[in-house]
């Protein structure tokens, strides 16, 4: 039989282990502008060592006010240096009177998401999630993303969800997207006229009368009589049935069933979702071109709240504090307030950081529109500055950057990439692939049906690795039928 003793051992080991100040820094990170001042608000009514940047005796401030970054379109102002340093190579804060201006002026649209888990899935809610009324722009967005693929339809789609009131109504022409964004007027139609088949019917609608066609549309009962209704709905509010008759070419009794099913239509779609009021997006990073070519890339100083540790009220109490517990509490709170200063400057300062190198990286989308995105990672950019994915994946969630082409959320800059068959090279972007195989499948005879291997093949000879279920997802996501289903029907054509 064996005896079990007890005995003391020491032994030399390697462990990370996250202080609960740690986590609180990474969820600072993935914090939108608003969820910051909340928690900023919250602290300060907490610490009474902490107080708002409104002058006074204060010895210690955030310095992460709206600090610019030029760059040039040669990219070789490349961060250099470690995760938490700023190479300040020009100095030219803008007010906030400034970005404002810049908005007006530029014709900006606000492209405007809501209810994305963060890339990472950390520390989320689920049960806040579960529990409150899924908003409009949450619906929109989701059908969205089921309807489209590509990712500068997804661009041109989430900007006119931007556009979107309350009601379902668009403000706004749809249109105008198309010199904003670089993209054509026939591809910002194209995706209109999709959107405005989503749920609910009525929704993208441009007034009261296109609002009620869609949804007749929707229903199928949108016949010449009644179109010529909704048409004079001024007639329909005045009651004039004798008008509407001679209109309509229709009975009375027609037109008394006409007028039942127009009142059962919904006027306003838009109220059926959350009840939260739709606010407008504003950008935590502003970037706007210089007269020499360069990019200025900067912090919107009205997102980044001001707090101050008020050393000198630290020092008046604790002169006249006798108690040791009293000052082992005001240690606690003067630690606490150094901690969070310092973690609203780091946060402010890798936010610059990331958008500084996105910036970089898509200048060729800046410059010439929204077909000339170019396939970035994560990993791409935090390799470039030298931070982890994670960090880039939390900067990137629910954070906004104004630029000319529009308001984007960081996160919509990173597009797949499909690697080179070296190796070499930036890759192709899922986009690209895309139509290269709809360009393939179109240029296909009826003796010679291309399968998904085929596919494979003759994009390996353009230097594309990409795997055969990738080209089938590809494939599908372009609502194209299968090798042996397109040979099916072109045997029955021919």
């Amino acid at each position: 039989l064996m005896a079990l003793s007890q005995r003391l051992v020491m032994k030399q080991g390697q462990s990370l282990v996250m202080t609960p100040q740690l986590q609180q820094a990474i969820k600072l990170l993935q914090m939108s502008s608003i969820e910051l001042q909340a928690f900023v608000e919250a602290e300060i009514e907490r610490n009474p060592l902490l107080d708002h940047g409104d002058g006074g005796e204060k010895t210690q401030a955030i310095v992460a006010d709206a600090q610019a970054e030029r760059l040039d379109q040669s990219f070789s102002v490349a961060g250099s240096g470690g995760p938490g340093e700023i190479e300040a190579q020009s100095s030219a804060p803008a007010s906030s009177a400034d970005g404002q201006s810049m908005m007006r002026d530029s014709n900006w649209s606000s492209l405007r998401t809501s209810g994305h888990l963060s890339l990472d899935g950390e520390d989320q809610d689920y049960a806040s999630s579960l529990s409150r009324e899924v908003s409009l722009t949450e619906h929109l967005t989701g059908q969205l993303n089921l309807n489209f693929a590509r990712q500068s339809d997804l661009l041109i789609g989430q900007h006119i969800i931007g556009m979107v009131n309350e009601t379902g109504y668009v403000t706004g022409d749809p249109l105008g997207l198309a010199d904003t964004l670089g993209a054509t007027t026939e591809q910002v139609q194209t995706v209109y006229t999709v959107m405005r088949t989503f749920d609910p019917p009525g929704v993208f609608a441009r007034d009261l009368a296109d609002c009620l066609k869609l949804q007749l549309r929707e229903l199928n009962h949108l016949d010449p009589a009644m179109e010529a209704l909704v048409d004079h709905l001024p007639l329909v509010a005045r009651r004039d049935f004798v008008a509407l008759r001679g209109i309509c070419k229709v009975s009375q009794e027609d037109l008394n069933d006409m007028l039942v099913e127009l009142r059962a239509l919904n006027p306003k779609p838009g109220h059926a979702f959350g009840s939260d009021p739709v606010s407008p997006v504003v950008p935590d990073v502003f970037v706007r071109a210089a007269p020499d070519g360069t990019w200025m890339v900067e912090l919107n100083s009205e997102t980044l709240p001001r707090v101050l540790v008020n050393n000198q009220y630290m020092a008046n109490v604790t002169r006249n504090t006798a108690r040791e517990a009293d000052k082992l509490f005001l240690a606690g709170c003067h630690a606490q307030a150094a901690w969070l200063v310092k973690s609203l400057d780091q946060r402010a300062r890798t936010v610059l950081k990331v958008s500084r190198e996105i910036v970089s990286q898509q200048d060729a989308f800046l410059v010439n529109g929204i077909t000339h995105l170019k396939p970035i990672t994560l990993k791409v950019v935090a390799d470039a500055i030298s931070m982890h994915e994670s960090t880039v994946s939390r900067v990137t969630s629910n954070k906004y950057i104004a630029t000319p082409r529009g308001t984007f959320e960081l996160k919509y800059f990173f597009t797949n990439a499909i690697a080179n068959n070296d190796g070499t090279g930036d890759g192709h972007s899922a986009e690209s692939i895309r139509h290269r195989i709809k360009d393939m499948i179109a240029g296909e005879t009826a003796d010679h049906i291309l399968s998904d291997d085929d596919i494979v093949d003759n994009l390996k000879r353009e230097n594309v690795d990409i795997a055969r279920r990738t080209v089938a997802k590809y494939r599908e996501s372009l609502n194209i039928l299968s090798s042996v289903q397109r040979r099916r029907e072109a045997r029955l054509k021919g």
